[in-house]
C-alpha cells in the first residue's frame, strides 16, 4: 500500500511490472490484485527500492506467502499472454 506520506514524484507508477501503480483522488494506490511484490520479476518489489520518502510498507489487509504471489504472477502473466495472441 501507498501512505499519506506519498509526494506523487511520479517514480513508482513506471518501475511496476504488473501495472498495480495508479493515481488515485490524492496519492498513488496499488491495486492488490496486480501487485504481486515483484515476484516472478525482481528479487525486490522495486516502488520500495525506489521511493524517496519509504511510504511503501506491505498492506496489512493484503499479506499474501511466496507462493500466493508467485501464482498471481503467473495468472497475471498467462493473461498478457492471451491478450496479445
Amino acid at each position: 500500500m501507498i501512505t499519506d506520506e506519498c509526494i506523487n514524484c511520479d517514480v513508482c507508477e513506471p518501475e511496476c511490472p504488473n501495472d498495480a501503480i495508479y493515481m488515485g483522488q490524492e496519492i498513488y494506490e496499488i491495486d492488490p490484485h496486480k501487485c504481486t511484490e515483484c515476484v516472478g520479476h525482481f528479487s525486490e518489489p522495486q516502488c520500495v527500492q525506489i521511493c524517496p520518502v519509504a511510504c511503501i510498507p506491505v498492506n496489512p489487509a493484503h499479506v499474501e506467502a511466496h507462493e500466493t504471489l508467485w501464482q498471481k504472477f503467473e495468472r497475471l502473466e498467462a493473461r498478457k499472454a492471451a491478450l496479445r495472441a
